[in-house]
């Protein structure tokens, strides 16, 4: 018995302004059978269910590039980097929404990565690669640093961590996207201290409901305004050991 999932095309242009072509929603049923299969060796998601899968891996992925989605993209081909990509969330999704894209999918867990190589040669997509390595040693790298136009990172760490992260890979002008579940004044105010020193300032912070759960999700959106000091990203482990 094959697991369906939802389709949910009005849910998805209601709250995207966006639907998937037939074309994606066949990719996006792929995604979750491979995932489904690979949970078997690797623990990758406790998400299995179809529904659930749909709103918390799909849904939640794209919900952060929705400001993207809706205008033309700036530029027209963006370099993305999904950092601490996990089982390819939110990086295969927006690779599948968003075909002019160049995307990276790091994580530091080669099983992974080599279960991430695996859905890319089955959905053969082009347009993503994979990386093994820690985000603190990628952001040194001349091949990374300054690489990117848009840093997408959920479920790691602080946010002032993610920003650690995040902005010395971008470009001048870049933007990095984190995904957060809950989201205080107090975690704002420690992130615009880390910014001060990381060349970053909060572009916008947006507060939205899943559909389905009706959960309260938020993503921070933060632009590069400056250039960020050679020392950051500190040493592997620092950034979560002594949080800006």
């Amino acid at each position: 018995m094959t697991n369906l999932l939802p389709e949910m095309a009005e849910i998805w242009q209601q709250t995207l302004n966006w639907q998937p072509t037939l074309q994606q929603q066949a990719q996006f049923q792929r995604l979750y059978e491979l995932i489904l299969e690979g949970n078997r060796q690797l623990n990758l998601t406790r998400i299995t269910d179809p529904q659930e899968f749909w709103e918390k891996h799909l849904w939640d992925s794209l919900r952060g590039i929705a400001p993207l989605l809706s205008t033309n993209f700036s530029p027209a081909f963006p370099a993305i980097i999904d950092i601490g990509t996990g089982a390819g969330f939110p990086g295969i999704p927006v690779t599948i929404t968003v075909p002019n894209c160049t995307i990276t999918l790091l994580d530091s867990t080669r099983k992974k990565i080599t279960f991430i190589d695996n859905i890319l040669t089955e959905l053969a997509f082009t347009n993503a690669k994979t990386l093994v390595g820690r985000a603190e040693e990628i952001g040194h790298h001349p091949q990374h640093r300054l690489a990117y136009d848009i840093a997408l990172i959920r479920a790691v760490g602080a946010a002032s961590v993610c920003a650690e992260y995040t902005l010395p890979l971008l470009k001048q002008g870049g933007l990095a996207i984190i995904y957060r579940g809950n989201w205080t004044e107090d975690e704002t105010t420690a992130l615009q201290n880390a910014l001060k020193q990381l060349g970053g300032a909060i572009e916008s912070i947006e507060q939205f409901t899943t559909p389905l759960s009706h959960s309260i999700r938020h993503c921070i959106y933060l632009r590069k305004v400056a250039t960020t000091a050679v020392q950051f990203p500190r040493a592997i482990g620092v950034p979560t050991q002594k949080p800006l």
